[in-house]
């Protein structure tokens, strides 16, 4: 448990199924603190490869979640779906102890208003995969790419939403994909001297070069983040 709790957020993830894991291995690897509990021994100790908070729980009462110190996270996530009474009463205890933060997965529509009702915030991930695989196959075929080498190819696409209002330099497409901006079409206007301070707006058009694994990084992490905030 957190004894001496950071300025970073803290997780507590229940339940190391194939979501629950792929998420603690996400969290640990973007150097968050976690604590993890699932009654597998042989996936409990896979984790601790990633985190020491790790524990082997027989129950998921509320006596035993409290001395696994859960209770000291910012955010807890219930990765236990399938057994809809196990979800439904962990995620009880869960709201019970006070954390800020409780998100529990759903497999139906019946189940997440039920998790919603005891105070939770619902995620769907099979629902969200497929709309995301929806969302990044109509990107693949609507993505306009010109090659003029193996490394450089230009491509544009319309300012993602979440570099609305920030500068060119803050959001330093070079840095992060390995994309220059060569020009921006804003207002009727095509601009081909972009300054680090130049902010994005709503209706800009992008015109990008570098390569075309970052191309199409930045068009996946733009898709991404859009449905994530769905």
């Amino acid at each position: 448990m957190f004894r001496n709790k950071s300025s970073k957020t803290t997780y507590g993830i229940v339940g190391l199924g194939r979501f629950g894991q792929a998420l603690a291995q996400e969290l640990a690897e973007s150097g968050a603190e976690l604590i993890v509990l699932d009654r597998d021994e042989e996936k409990v100790s896979e984790i601790r490869e990633l985190t020491e908070n790790a524990y082997i729980v027989k129950s998921l009462d509320k006596k035993t979640l409290q001395a696994s110190g859960i209770q000291n996270c910012d955010v807890a996530v219930v990765c236990i779906g399938e057994q809809m009474d196990t979800s439904i009463l962990t995620t009880l205890n869960l709201v019970s102890l006070g954390i800020p933060k409780v998100l529990a997965k759903a497999t139906s529509m019946e189940h997440g208003v039920i998790l919603e009702k005891l105070g939770a915030e619902v995620v769907y991930p099979e629902r969200d995969m497929a709309v995301r695989l929806a969302a990044r196959l109509e990107m693949a075929r609507e993505l306009d790419i010109i090659q003029l080498s193996e490394q450089i190819n230009i491509s544009k696409m319309q300012v993602p939403v979440q570099l609305i209002g920030k500068s060119v330099a803050d959001a330093n497409l070079r840095g992060r994909f390995g994309l220059n901006i060569i020009a921006i079409e804003s207002d009727g206007r095509v601009l081909e001297n972009i300054q680090p301070d130049y902010l994005f707006c709503a209706k800009d058009i992008l015109y990008l070069s570098g390569s075309k694994d970052g191309l199409l990084q930045i068009n996946e992490w733009a898709i991404y983040q859009k449905t994530k905030a769905v």
